[in-house]
């Protein structure tokens, strides 16, 4: 008998969860995956499913590919067009020759048997091990985003939050810092600031110190506050005195912050241990070479779009399997697995096929809406969002997201990732749509050609852009100055 106050009794209660099949997590990754990468995760399918086989890729075009895709879906499962429901169960009931036994084992002896099959590719056991080997050799590291998304998983955000990390975590350059503020994430997925802010605050508690920052001084700030000295000296010097802090102005600092210069000297001894980019130990951004994954090029008037197929095997179910199946040699258990692993290869083929249809449909989108910028360049980029393209597209954001995640698209005017046409902008006196990253343009050109005896203040600035119809505060012109890496009129006063 339960105690006094407590009761014990059985109860149903109705919970949503939200589970992704393994299919699904791999057609997710597929998506999201560059070019250059992708080639080493269908690779790690290859090894584990023994009915998908890889074809020369010399001469094929998509569309030979997809022609084989649609007569081999023909004989689905291995059985003819002709063949009769009572022909494929006779088959089903046949007993299962020993021949076929490496089906429980899958080891050298069926590469041997694959070598006298007399299929197109023949695979010896000796070419299995020089294929084992070269799996073997690839040394595969952690991106940046991979590591900050396996620490967003352990957390309890919310969808919503969730949605605006992925955002985040995109949007880092290769030092580890913001490329956006959190107003221009939440323009761009229409979620809520203070959703988007929550994710921030989490994505700069996570390893390694640091990430997340706006720019080197907070970077330095985050990683003082995750060794518990967010209120040393050091911390104080570059929350207060960053300015002095690069030029080394120990006096200055040391008058200014009512400390001995001993004290000041090694506070900034202790600074220079930190890590100035911490986003850089990652595998994304040591020496990783950038292969445009779409290139668009003028042809006669018309904008060409060409996926980049090099390094996307050329996949198919293997023949050998088929015939196994229709035979009806085969058990039950051993009809099962092959045809389950059959399923598995026809579903990666085709994730490979919808991943370059998605990315061929989001970049047309994105020509239709910045077709000045493809014609002139960056200074006619227009605003645009995800959800813009995610309606044209018909798909969710969130697959809009995914599919333009570390990819490049090459233009007539250089290689830029796909994010970069994705940005807020201003409403020009004119009616037209103005990019920030076209106002960051202006900027950057009325700074290059000032008389450098008397550069323009902020607010000068303020009233050139005016004059082009650009109506902007002076701290946004301030803070866009500060991300092109430009200094403060007085600093770049010339007084030779």
């Amino acid at each position: 008998m339960a105690g006094p106050g407590f009761s014990q009794d059985l109860r149903q209660r109705q919970t949503q969860s939200l589970v992704l099949a393994p299919q699904l997590r791999q057609s997710l990754k597929i998506l999201q995956v560059a070019a250059l990468d992708l080639r080493s995760v269908i690779q790690e399918e290859l090894q584990n499913n023994p009915t998908l086989e890889e074809l020369p890729m010399e001469g094929t075009s998509l569309e030979q590919q997809s022609e084989e895709r649609e007569r081999d879906n023909l004989n689905r499962d291995g059985e003819g067009p002709n063949e009769t429901p009572s022909q494929s169960n006779e088959r089903e009931q046949m007993d299962f020759s020993k021949e076929f036994d490496i089906l429980t084992k899958l080891d050298e002896d069926w590469r041997d048997y694959m070598s006298n099959a007399g299929g197109a590719q023949p695979f010896t056991a000796d070419d299995a091990e020089k294929r084992q080997h070269f799996f073997d050799s690839l040394v595969t590291e952690t991106s940046l985003q991979e590591h900050l998304m396996r620490q967003a998983e352990m957390t309890d955000l919310g969808k919503p939050a969730m949605v605006a990390m992925q955002h985040l975590v995109g949007s880092l350059d290769d030092r580890g810092f913001l490329t956006q503020t959190a107003s221009d994430v939440a323009l761009q997925t229409g979620l809520p600031l203070d959703v988007v802010q929550e994710a921030l605050k989490t994505l700069k508690a996570f390893e390694p110190a640091g990430i997340g920052a706006k720019d080197l001084g907070e970077c330095l700030v985050l990683q003082l506050q995750a060794k518990g000295r967010g209120d040393s000296l050091a911390a104080r010097i570059v929350r207060d005195h960053f300015t002095l802090l690069t030029r080394r102005r120990i006096p200055e600092i040391a008058r200014k912050i009512g400390a001995h210069m001993d004290d000041v000297q090694e506070a900034i001894e202790e600074i220079g241990t930190l890590d100035p980019a911490p986003g850089r130990r990652f595998a994304d951004d040591n020496n990783r070479v950038v292969v445009p994954d779409v290139t668009v090029e003028d042809d006669r008037g018309e904008w060409k779009i060409i996926l980049n197929s090099d390094y996307i095997p050329r996949l198919r179910i293997s023949n050998t399997y088929k015939e196994m199946i229709a035979k009806g040699s085969l058990s039950k258990d051993e009809r099962d697995y092959v045809r389950e692993r059959m399923r598995s290869g026809k579903f990666l083929i085709n994730s490979i096929e919808q991943r370059q249809q998605t990315i061929e449909r989001i970049t047309r989108e994105i020509i239709k809406v910045q077709e000045e910028f493809f014609r002139e360049g960056v200074a006619k980029l227009k605003p645009l969002t995800m959800t813009q393209i995610a309606d044209a597209v018909g798909v969710h954001e969130t697959t809009v997201s995914r599919a333009i995640a570390n990819k490049f698209i090459k233009t007539p005017h250089g290689v830029f990732e796909f994010k970069f046409f994705f940005t807020p902008g201003y409403q020009a006196d004119s009616g037209e749509s103005v990019s920030n990253t076209s106002v960051k343009e202006m900027i950057d050109e009325l700074v290059s050609l000032e008389d450098k005896s008397h550069p323009l203040s902020d607010q000068e600035i303020v009233a050139k852009l005016q004059e082009k119809g650009i109506n902007i505060a002076r701290r946004t012109v301030a803070k866009y100055r500060e991300e092109l890496g430009l200094l403060p009129s007085n600093l770049r006063r010339d007084y030779t």
